[in-house]
């Protein structure tokens, strides 16, 4: 096969770079699957890999892109079969194996989903691990009993992909939506996702007790830090508060007040390692009852290869609200 293009990342003195090359089949890591790529996103996580703001690849050089849609072109697993639709997000793909970032991809067929029905190619994009990672938070509080009757959802960081996803989820299963967002100009965009309520961190006035009124039945909060840990002393009795991200901070200090005195239960999302039942649940959940009738509005733009460092600066300055989609 001749050489195609690649959005490639290489580490050469301690820099971190990445460029738009040419590959052929041979520089990929090794997989039973052969995907002809048609779309891909841009994450958080891309970004900071991109750049070297974040210490993500585990490989060098790599093909960025932790998402991917594309048609089987070549399987030696049983499981697939030329000609096939298929998705992967996560499973190390973009960070310690050759990512979505390119007109080709060879993955462990392992990793791959068949595309639901009633999805495109470029809907499991839109979606992609932003998409699913917002359904696992929904997915896993209902598991532990989450409720609209507990009170209304406060989501944190909710311009951005998982934030904007998470609101748009819950307002479809019928909870109260409160958006919390710093950017005035994304009230609007988040009214329309489904939020009863857009206000931003400051004018919460959350205060600062280990425990205070509970205003909120749970919580998908995208930022940790300080905001979690006011997050938590506001959570009615018997509230789940899912931790996606650490936009604002890593760290969090709190009390257990909230988890002893209220039942209040905080749940960890990792979409990356999530197991393959589960996610083949969230992919088929996503796909019908968590599907809105349209999700062209949840695109910020659509860019080609070449535009991926605009989009990356983009993204980490949070100029982005809702997702970009890459056209392979």
């Amino acid at each position: 096969m001749d050489k195609f293009q690649a959005f490639r990342c290489f580490k050469e003195d301690k820099k971190i770079y990445g460029k738009l090359t040419e590959i052929t089949l041979e520089d990929l890591d090794k997989g039973d699957l052969i995907v002809e790529a048609k779309y891909s996103s841009v994450n958080f996580k891309d970004a900071l890999g991109a750049t070297g703001k974040g210490h993500i690849f585990k490989k060098w050089p790599i093909n960025g892109g932790i998402d991917v849609s594309g048609i089987v072109l070549e399987s030696k697993s049983p499981s697939f079969k030329k000609g096939d639709l298929v998705l992967v997000t996560g499973c190390g793909l973009g960070e310690a194996h050759d990512g979505g970032y390119s007109k080709f991809v060879r993955i462990s067929s392992e990793w791959a989903i068949p595309i639901p029905k009633n999805l495109s190619l470029e809907e499991s994009m839109i979606f992609g691990t932003a998409g699913f990672t917002a359904g696992i938070c929904l997915h896993r509080m209902e598991v532990n009993d989450q409720t609209p009757e507990k009170g209304p959802i406060a989501v944190t960081g909710a311009s951005g992909g998982v934030g904007s996803f998470g609101v748009m989820m819950m307002a479809k299963k019928g909870y109260e939506v409160v958006a919390i967002s710093g950017k005035e100009s994304s009230h609007d965009y988040l009214k329309q996702l489904g939020a009863s309520k857009v206000v931003s961190l400051e004018k919460l006035e959350l205060g600062s007790r280990p425990l205070e009124k509970g205003k909120f039945g749970g919580a998908i909060d995208n930022l940790g830090g300080e905001a979690l840990a006011k997050l938590l002393a506001h959570i009615s009795p018997w509230g789940n508060v899912a931790s996606v991200g650490l936009a604002a901070h890593h760290g969090l200090q709190s009390t257990v007040m909230p988890f002893i005195l209220r039942g209040v239960s905080m749940l960890g999302i990792s979409s990356a390692n999530c197991p393959m039942d589960l996610r083949k649940k969230i992919w088929d959940r996503i796909a019908s009852e968590l599907k809105p009738e349209t999700i062209s509005n949840m695109v910020h733009k659509k860019i080609k290869l070449e535009d991926l460092p605009t989009a990356f600066e983009d993204i980490l300055n949070r100029k982005v609200q809702g997702r970009i989609i890459v056209e392979i």
